[in-house]
């Protein structure tokens, strides 16, 4: 029924290479590890891959016991004004996937309360360092090609049959896109042009049969993690963008996204009279700002 989840910042190549984060869950019931990945820092997307292939080979947990790092909740001491008029916190890109899921979210107050992933973190700096030294791993890619074969020979090893072999975990629902949950996502108002910003981005909404322009509305933005912007209204898919990467970094510890049409610098206003001559009506000049 539950899983334990949990980051391992250590030295897992020994100076062969850079430092690592070893993200991982445990199996509370039987001590098996459905899926881990090496990250650079222990961030959102992490998370996200971890959920993401836990949920595609065994399913979904019930709850998920983890630290309080401010990845699963928000630690902002004071509440927005939007916050307050709802009653209740905005949730992190990860608190927002746990609700979607249907997955209760535990925070331990301490280290010991989670002893069983600490654990799995000492048998890893033991078992699994041998390994990646054996195989002279010395890239964070080749480190996760060692990790996925020696996963399987772990869980061997290690999984206990459970007290009640009647599976808790939740099938994934047939016909549901795990793009549409597993991903980040945000919301945003239409400009007046009839386009989203998400950072430095702009995306355009084309006129479709329902509206010709969403300009005001709340719209939803997904980011996805194969590099494509979706915009939804109410639930209906608006446009997508599929632009080559670029260097920007969004909150949440997201992969770099891509550009969809940055936004340059603003030309400098053109200068005009600051009034008509008597008795004639003013034209504005050909380089005046509206004219482009």
């Amino acid at each position: 029924m539950l899983l334990q989840v949990d980051g391992s910042r250590h030295d897992w190549l020994e100076g062969r290479g850079p430092y690592l984060t070893l993200i991982g869950g445990i199996d509370d019931a039987t001590g098996l590890v459905p899926w881990a990945c090496f990250r650079g820092q222990e961030d959102a997307q992490g998370y996200f891959q971890l959920f993401r292939e836990v949920v595609r080979r065994r399913g979904i947990p019930m709850a998920v016991y983890s630290d309080q790092h401010s990845i699963f909740y928000s630690t902002k001491k004071t509440p927005t004004l939007e916050e307050q008029l709802t009653g209740r916190r905005t949730p992190t890109q990860v608190g927002r996937l746990l609700e979607e899921l249907g997955v209760r979210w535990i925070r331990a107050r301490s280290p010991q309360a989670k002893g069983r992933v600490e654990r799995l973190w000492g048998t890893f700096q033991d078992r699994l360092t041998s390994e990646l030294r054996l195989a002279g791993a010395s890239t964070q890619e080749q480190a996760s090609v060692i990790l996925e074969r020696y996963l399987s020979r772990h869980n061997r090893r290690f999984t206990v049959p459970p007290a009640d072999p009647t599976p808790a975990w939740l099938t994934w629902p047939t016909g549901r896109s795990l793009h549409d949950v597993f991903c980040f996502k945000y919301q945003r108002h239409v400009a007046n042009d009839n386009t989203v910003r998400l950072g430095s981005l702009v995306i355009d909404i084309p006129p479709n049969r329902q509206r010709i322009s969403y300009a005001r509305c709340r719209v939803d933005l997904h980011q996805r993690f194969d590099g494509t912007l979706h915009v939804f209204h109410q639930g209906v898919h608006l446009t997508s963008a599929s632009p080559p990467p670029s260097s920007l970094r969004l909150p949440g510890g997201g992969r770099p996204i891509p550009a969809y049409r940055a936004l340059g610098p603003r030309p400098a206003p053109a200068q005009r009279p600051l009034a008509a001559p008597s008795g004639l009506p003013w034209k504005p000049p050909p380089n005046h700002p509206w004219r482009h």
